[in-house]
């Protein structure tokens, strides 16, 4: 039955990618993006991710775990698993610039020369960050197809600022539309690339422990660039109840879905 769900799977990571690309037009074509509505998507996508971690992901790995290491052995896999997948973006995180400094440099108008190497850093550290995002939506989709729809809804969202902050700096520096629009949708694709490398890799050893330290993983994963880079942004973007309100519908409708697809 997975193997009918990888293409499928394919598809979802390749249209969520897909969206820094929708970022990249807006931040080009579009003279004011209207802030409040990025705080809204910013905070839907950071509750959406919450949720489904802590209400979805988490319990699934606990599940997937206790089945091959029992009860007390599964859940400290888990836990294990939760925090390593942290650790793991974290340290990306730390190795690569980070887009809310561009973002503030945009801000304050310094438009320079050093413009065009910001946003193509960006794009960089976009890449690289998508790797595991990719992988998240690749895996949950062949496991639950509903539950990687909403994943890869919510990292859609949070892609479209990602292509605003990767474009526009290209763009000022050298005025080349098409040159900003590419190397940003280009950092997208990584999304459907870190699938299919995640999934080779990994395919020869799935298995209920694999998948359950996968989810586990990835709810980690969710949770710190719900907590790092979401929520930070979102409050750049308006500092009233925007954010929270976001944040908190985005919860309220996965608790939805998942209760009309039990």
């Amino acid at each position: 039955m997975m193997d009918n769900n990888v293409i499928y799977a394919l598809l979802l990571t390749m249209l969520a990618g897909l969206t820094t690309g929708v970022g990249s037009v807006i931040g080009l074509f579009v003279p004011r993006t209207k802030k409040k509505f990025l705080s809204v998507a910013l905070g839907f996508s950071a509750g959406v991710m919450l949720y489904i971690s802590f209400i979805e992901m988490f319990p699934n790995a606990q599940e997937y775990l206790t089945q091959s290491f029992g009860e007390i052995g599964g859940i400290w896999l888990t836990c294990g698993a939760f925090f390593a997948g942290m650790v793991i973006i974290m340290l990306i995180d730390n190795l690569i610039p980070s887009p809310e400094s561009d973002l503030t440099a945009q801000k304050a108008g310094q438009h320079t020369s050093g413009l065009e190497r910001m946003g193509i850093l960006t794009a960089l550290a976009i890449a690289i960050h998508n790797f595991p995002e990719g992988l998240a939506t690749f895996a949950s989709t062949l496991d639950d197809v509903s539950l990687g729809l909403a994943i890869a809804v919510a990292i859609a969202i949070h892609n479209i600022p990602e292509g605003i902050v990767t474009s526009v700096p290209i763009y000022h520096a050298t005025g080349k539309k098409k040159k900003a629009f590419f190397i940003s949708l280009l950092s997208g694709l990584t999304e459907p690339l870190g699938a299919v490398i995640g999934y080779l890799i990994l395919r020869p050893f799935l298995s209920d422990t694999v998948y359950g330290i996968i989810f586990g993983c990835i709810a980690g994963i969710m949770v710190y660039i719900a907590v790092e880079e979401l929520i930070p942004m979102a409050r750049e973007y308006d500092k009233g109840n925007s954010m929270i309100l976001g944040c908190i519908a985005g919860m309220v409708i996965m608790a939805i879905s998942l209760i009309m697809f039990m």
